[in-house]
């Protein structure tokens, strides 16, 4: 496996390598953004650590000119810069960056960092076809827009957060991160099953129209189920049952389709719900305006032990600041 490190700062450059070389793998360097362009077209590695301010062509052009021309082979991008502002993470998301490091990189980041996005190259097959399946239910809907990938981003760091803490290592692990990051993108999946007069009415529906909306959780996991059976990879499919089933229960009991409470409600599907949850209230609709993020903080926080998980509102609140930053980056 060949990772390719970008960095115009020898120093920096020299670090890098050693601690990727230390962790197995097979590093490739460039010292400015064209020689990383070159070593890319002739190389091919499978992720990119790349800084931002290099001459003859920066980290984020060099960023652009792999996301223009990788075709099939997808490349993990991982920007490592001092540059953490708000303004420039959105400025990485467009052009096509996967993920941050801020220096000095500690070695520790750096595995659990790299070993993220390997797997995500090894699901890259799976996860396209997972995605693909995603925006069929996104497609019909103009105002969604950047909707699924702003809930996987939010899902993933909820996850990330929480198993920081190691209070549940037998639920939350690496793999559980990485399926939620893909999963979570299927909770809606039922809605393509939902008629259109229904799915995209303006306004109120009246109680059959409602009943006929929450069905799409059923049919989301009958969906989902159908392909297990065809699947070698039945552990990550099943969560994506679990989300598309169970992501509009509600910790007292009140939610659908099941009227699941507390902890019978699966853990993915009580992360997806918060994401699901701020995406709704943040983002503007033909029938809503759009909420601050300081009044979606403060309305999480009112329906934690009613609508959502208390353990899932805690690690929320720990990194809310970082949905704020996804929020704007990926605005519609």
């Amino acid at each position: 496996m060949k990772i390719l490190v970008a960095d115009d700062e020898a120093i920096n450059r020299k670090l890098l390598e050693i601690e990727v070389k230390e962790l197995g793998y097979k590093v490739l360097t460039a010292k400015d953004g064209y020689e990383a362009k070159q070593i890319w077209e002739n190389e091919r590695p499978s992720i990119v650590l790349t800084d931002w301010n290099m001459p003859n062509m920066n980290g984020i052009d060099l960023v652009k000119h792999i996301r223009n021309n990788e075709g099939n082979d997808y490349t993990y991008i991982i920007m490592v810069t001092a540059m953490a502002r708000e303004d420039d993470l959105i400025v990485g998301f467009e052009a096509g960056v996967d993920d941050y490091l801020t220096k000095p990189v500690g070695k520790h980041e750096l595995y659990w960092r790299l070993k993220a996005g390997l797997r995500l190259i090894s699901n890259n097959d799976k996860d396209m076809l997972i995605f693909a399946l995603a925006k069929l239910t996104e497609i019909r809907d103009e105002d969604t827009g950047n909707h699924i990938e702003r809930i996987r981003l939010y899902s993933k760091l909820i996850a990330e957060e929480l198993y920081k803490r190691g209070e549940r290592p037998l639920e939350i692990n690496q793999k559980f991160i990485d399926d939620i990051y893909i999963t979570s993108v299927l909770h809606d999946i039922g809605k393509v099953g939902i008629p259109d007069n229904v799915l995209f009415k303006p306004d109120k529906l009246n109680s059959e129209e409602y009943n006929i909306i929450k069905n799409h959780t059923l049919i989301g996991y009958k969906t989902i189920e159908s392909l297990i059976s065809k699947s070698q990879r039945k552990t990550t499919l099943s969560m994506a049952g679990e989300i598309a089933r169970s992501h509009h229960e509600n910790w007292d009991g009140s939610g659908y389709p099941d009227g699941l409470n507390g902890e019978d409600i699966p853990l993915s599907a009580r992360i997806v719900a918060l994401a699901d949850f701020y995406d709704a209230l943040v983002s503007k609709r033909v029938y809503k305006e759009s909420w601050t993020h300081d009044d979606v903080v403060k309305e999480i926080f009112r329906q934690s032990g009613k609508k959502l998980d208390p353990y899932v509102v805690s690690g929320f609140l720990s990194i809310e600041s970082e949905f704020q930053k996804i929020s704007s980056a990926l605005a519609e």
